[in-house]
């Protein structure tokens, strides 16, 4: 019995750091995936209104829900152009 916990908790501590250290490679990536969903609305918007649409018009529209934003939280942002981006990719350029 106690060679199967030693065992056990030796493979916990293998595992726990590689969990850990892939979390803000999934969150990049699901913002990523939710940026161009986010896009694709803003063309079907484009497409429908004949007219570049604000964050807030695609949410009272039904596009998107109340308070669009990432997973882990970042906002999102509707340039004038219909360009989507994150508020930290604003704020790098």
């Amino acid at each position: 019995m106690m060679i199967v916990l030693l065992i056990i908790s030796v493979l916990v501590l293998i595992a726990i750091p590689n969990v850990t250290k892939h979390a803000s490679t999934i969150d990049k990536k699901g913002c990523e995936a939710y940026v161009k969903m986010v896009q694709g609305q803003v063309e079907a918007y484009r497409m429908e209104n004949h007219k570049v649409p604000k964050l807030a018009e695609l949410e009272d529209a039904d596009y998107l829900p109340k308070n669009a934003e990432c997973p882990d939280g970042t906002k999102i942002v509707v340039t004038d152009e219909g360009i989507v981006k994150t508020e930290t990719d604003l704020s790098a350029e």
